[in-house]
């Protein structure tokens, strides 16, 4: 019963999170400086009835309570409304823009995660050793580097031999699936290097961290004085007992797939969902930010719940 309690609490404390997040969404593009329709004025020929109409086609002459109702009807139907920007369905360009997001951002996490945890574990169980230190540096000078720095001095070094812009070869005619596969993948090789290098560093820091609290339990004295053996004693024992704070990082790194980064992929010109952002923020395409915003705030919300209730999974005393 406690753990079905748990269970429901975490599920509609979620379902909460979501609706103020959808409230604050519509609430905060409402009461900035300007507007959508503000960015007529600049182009010519544009008459005060060209504003009002468009005005009146996105809805933005109906008081402020209707448009919130009609855009929480409208939300929960999956209609995000259309782009200013090319008139397309927002949700047809958020699919697009997360098409190009998640293998970039996936393989890029999934790297970190594999090289911060083996460099994290190492590094805990030869604490103190020259493998330490140097190990524990190099995480501390990636951790320092910006991640613009690190991907500026990525591209110029790297510029004429890989691939620096987009995700494939404008100029590239005809070719097999798998030609194109290829293209994609050199395209990927800088973007993916920056986002690895940039999670590695905290991964391993958080991972040796965890590990080191663990490895100084009484529990861990007690297997070693009867002769478990080192490789049991760090896999069964201490890595597992680890897990809870490594289940935090990779719940948060998850999160990071989905929202992607927009710092790389405006280094990159990543047609990705960053950039996506990055180019309604410029642009003031509210209905494009507003959509974008809240299908980030949804995937990050839900893996907060997958992590608290592996939480409980792996420590049924968590109850709160």
């Amino acid at each position: 019963m406690r753990g079905s309690a748990f269970v429901w609490k975490r599920i509609v404390f979620a379902v909460v999170t979501v609706f103020v997040a959808l409230t604050l969404n519509f609430i905060l593009f409402r009461v900035l400086p300007g507007g959508p329709i503000s960015q007529i004025s600049r182009v010519p020929n544009a008459s005060p009835a060209l504003k009002q109409a468009l005005t009146a086609q996105f809805g933005l002459d109906k008081p402020i309570w209707e448009q919130y109702l009609l855009y929480l009807q409208q939300t929960l139907h999956g209609n995000l409304g259309v782009s200013y920007m090319n008139r397309q369905p927002v949700l047809d360009n958020l699919i697009e823009a997360f098409g190009n997001t998640i293998p970039m951002v996936a393989t890029g996490t999934v790297l970190a995660l594999m090289m911060g945890g083996l460099v994290g574990v190492i590094s805990a169980v030869r604490r103190g050793s020259a493998t330490d230190h140097l190990s524990t540096n190099i995480a501390v000078l990636f951790y320092a580097f910006p991640t613009q720095f690190l991907g500026m001095m990525l591209l110029i070094i790297f510029a004429g031999v890989l691939p620096s812009a987009g995700m494939s070869d404008p100029f590239a005619i005809g070719g097999s699936q798998w030609d194109v596969f290829l293209d994609t993948l050199k395209h990927m090789i800088l973007p993916v290097a920056t986002l690895a290098l940039t999670l590695f560093a905290e991964n391993a820091l958080i991972v040796r961290s965890a590990m080191l609290e663990t490895l100084g339990e009484d529990y861990i004295l007690t297997a070693k004085a009867k002769g478990v053996p080192r490789h049991r004693l760090i896999r069964a024992h201490a890595l597992r007992n680890a897990m809870l704070p490594i289940v935090t990082m990779v719940a948060m790194s998850l999160g990071a797939v989905v929202t992607g980064s927009i710092l790389i992929e405006v280094i990159f010109s990543w047609p990705g969902i960053g950039r996506a952002l990055y180019t309604a923020v410029l642009k003031r395409d509210y209905p494009m930010l507003q959509g974008g915003f809240l299908a980030i705030t949804v995937v990050v919300i839900t893996f907060n719940l997958i992590a608290d209730l592996i939480y409980y999974k792996l420590d049924p005393r968590i109850t709160t």
